[in-house]
């Protein structure tokens, strides 16, 4: 087990192979992610696309190894983070890595903070345990903190109740980043707030990415976070990843049905008497899932071979799509405009 010496520029800090995550119940079994390989390099942002119940939070739990068990179970896979293979670890080391290595920004600030702490101490609390430091020194890295993030250190003895949603989220990325984690995960991190507040904390996160280098994990089911961040996309249906490739590929040379169906039922700015067109129908439910394509009884380019195991296509060195469709010579979808920039 590797990881004692930070990672270089370009290196893969998260790697995550073949990922499987269930839930098992007493009558039935929610399968949750169903075979996902992605990674991220040291100072990229990726973007984790879809649906509620796509399996994106599922995938940062496991990525943490907080898969509530049970009934979760971590049935396939490998995640590595900064060189420590966080699935085979025990609880005492995962406990090293989770706020140093690896952090996560939950999906409600609301909840996320303790509402008996003073949020200088909940910072502090952090800072002591992996740096090995007097509670005064952590006090003064807890301030130093604050004000990174926009908040007055003299703030630092207040406690979350009296502080507005936008600012609870500013210090729980300060907990977050209190310890220059090399990955950092964002559940949903601006779906609680105003969206003014949004765009703001949008970019503080962008400004902390590139001043501290940490490479970012953003899960959303916004398209216009993705545009405004990410330098990677990977769509995400009913538990698999349908299309990944570079934020210029995934916009500009859409290839999977159901990425093109996220565009098409979004205004288009460009073209304001355009009429939207929602995806038909629901989410397969995820206790029945069948064996072929999960986005077939949807799709409106289905034939036949989607209700068979989907093939893996290369696009490019970068863009990769889950689609059997490709298996035909000059097959295309027929996305509209090509430029979805302004989603």
């Amino acid at each position: 087990m590797s990881g004692a010496s930070g990672p270089q520029s370009g290196e893969v800090v998260l790697d995550v192979r073949d990922l499987v995550v269930h839930y098992v119940l007493e009558d039935e079994t929610v399968e949750a992610v169903n075979g996902i390989s992605f990674s991220l390099n040291k100072g990229q942002t990726l973007g984790l696309v879809g649906e509620t119940g796509a399996g994106k939070t599922s995938t940062a739990l496991a990525i943490l190894n907080l898969v509530q068990t049970p009934p979760g179970v971590v049935k396939n896979g490998e995640i590595t983070v900064c060189g420590y293979k966080v699935l085979e670890m025990t609880k005492k080391q995962l406990a090293k890595v989770r706020g140093k290595e690896v952090s996560m920004i939950f999906q409600d600030p609301m909840t996320a903070l303790n509402p008996v702490m003073t949020v200088g101490d909940q910072i502090a609390e952090s800072i002591k345990y992996h740096e090995g430091v007097l509670h005064s020194q952590a006090l003064v890295k807890a301030e130093e903190m604050l004000e990174m993030v926009g908040i007055p250190a003299d703030r630092m003895f207040e406690y979350p109740h009296q502080f507005s949603g936008g600012m609870k989220q500013r210090v729980v990325i300060a907990i977050a980043l209190a310890c220059n984690p090399n990955v950092l995960l964002a559940d949903e991190p601006t779906t609680a707030l105003d969206v003014t507040i949004q765009a703001q904390i949008l970019d503080l996160m962008h400004d902390l990415k590139e001043k501290l280098g940490t490479a970012l994990l953003m899960i959303t089911h916004d398209l216009g976070v993705v545009a405004k961040v990410c330098d990677n996309v990977a769509v995400m249906y009913a538990g698999k990843i349908v299309e990944c490739g570079t934020l210029e590929d995934v916009f500009n040379h859409t290839m999977h049905p159901y990425t093109e169906g996220l565009f098409t039922s979004l205004p288009n700015v460009d073209n304001e008497g355009a009429d939207l067109i929602p995806i038909p129908g629901l989410m397969p439910d995820p206790t029945k899932l069948p064996p072929g394509c999960a986005f077939e009884p949807r799709c409106r380019y289905a034939a036949e071979k989607c209700k068979e195991p989907q093939s893996v296509h290369n696009i490019s060195e970068t863009h990769v799509v889950l689609c059997s469709r490709y298996d035909e010579p000059g097959f295309r979808i027929d996305a509209y405009g090509g430029d979805h920039d302004n989603a």
